[in-house]
């Protein structure tokens, strides 16, 4: 297994990630897109010390971004949405402004 921090790259802050977090429990990540779904669990079991439920991942292109005349492209990434078990204590990124 790699470094947890290798395959963790940041978590996501969004209205959306946060309501996830509220209401089902569940824990959004940007991740190395080369992680698979065990190799996340394990991150995040170690890094934040939870039991994990389940893992879903989503890919994403990276898209054309202008500057003008000039074009360049984002880099792709990988979302993950870590569940974690009844009874674990939720993690706390940032508060909330």
């Amino acid at each position: 297994m790699r470094n947890p921090y290798q395959v963790i790259r940041k978590p996501i802050i969004t209205e959306k990630a946060v309501a996830f977090k509220e209401s089902q429990r569940t824990l959004c990540l940007e991740v190395d897109p080369r992680a698979t779904k065990s190799e996340v669990r394990q991150a995040v079991e170690k890094v934040f010390k939870v039991k994990v439920e389940s893992v879903r991942t989503a890919n994403f292109a990276g898209k054309e971004r202008r500057r003008g005349r000039f074009a360049g492209y984002r880099r792709d990434w990988k979302k993950a949405y870590v569940k974690l078990k009844e009874g674990q204590k939720m993690v706390e990124f940032a508060a909330h402004v």
